[in-house]
């Protein structure tokens, strides 16, 4: 079969993919994997996605969820004062792990839930906004009602409190709904989206958002 060759990156203002198999560094000089980073709310099918995305990528990748690290935690009864200050070391824990497995080289591909500011200001200053594609998974309220019931294993109303919440930061670099696209052709939208990547990427520009300096008040003369 005939491929086109693909333009140069310096041609096309594109990132070209980091791969664990090549020596591809970030500003630091540190080596670094590509991070496919799935956000969306509960029952969104961020995980269906990234099941489906693993096989059909050109190279190795790790699908990290958030989830896997709730799970990892003892099953312990925390007091409400306690809990927050629980999960939130979990989150940024698991943000830590993903920053580190992708400084070793390392290709991911995450699932997880921006419902909460910090967590994407924890993770902009942890990963290297190059090497980052933001997936924005969308899907009606309705049918994310209509899933959490189904499954049984979510309190009733999580997708609802997330749903204004997560996709508040507006900036992605590919988008899906999963309620008019299976998730196999999502996950083949994104390996598809890979090789032509823009510059700058969704965290490059949230990056530069979020450094940018507050204006200064003018006062008029009276």
């Amino acid at each position: 079969m005939h491929h086109d060759p693909i333009p140069a990156a310096h041609e096309t203002g594109e990132h070209p993919v980091p791969t664990a198999t090549t020596d591809q560094a970030d500003p630091t000089g540190s080596p670094g994997g590509l991070i496919i980073f799935l956000n969306g709310t509960s029952s969104s099918g961020k995980s269906s996605i990234a099941q489906a995305l693993l096989p059909i990528l050109d190279e190795p990748y790790f699908h990290m969820p958030v989830d896997a690290f709730h799970a990892m935690r003892a099953r312990h009864a925390f007091t409400p004062d306690q809990l927050p200050a629980v999960l939130r070391r979990t989150w940024m824990g698991f943000h830590r792990a993903v920053a580190g497995m992708a400084a070793a080289g390392n290709n991911i591909v995450v699932d997880h839930i921006f419902s909460e500011p910090w967590r994407l200001d924890d993770c902009l200053a942890l990963f290297t906004p190059q090497h980052v594609v933001l997936v924005g998974v969308h899907c009606p309220l309705p049918e994310l009602e209509r899933r959490e019931q189904a499954r049984g294993n979510r309190p009733p109303g999580l997708a609802a409190h997330q749903f204004e919440r997560v996709h508040a930061h507006g900036s992605y670099d590919i988008e899906c709904d999963t309620s008019t696209t299976s998730a196999i052709d999502c996950a083949r939208q994104i390996r598809d989206f890979l090789p032509r990547r823009p510059s700058p990427t969704a965290f490059e520009q949230l990056n530069l958002r979020a450094h940018a300096p507050t204006p200064v008040p003018q006062h008029g003369h009276r």
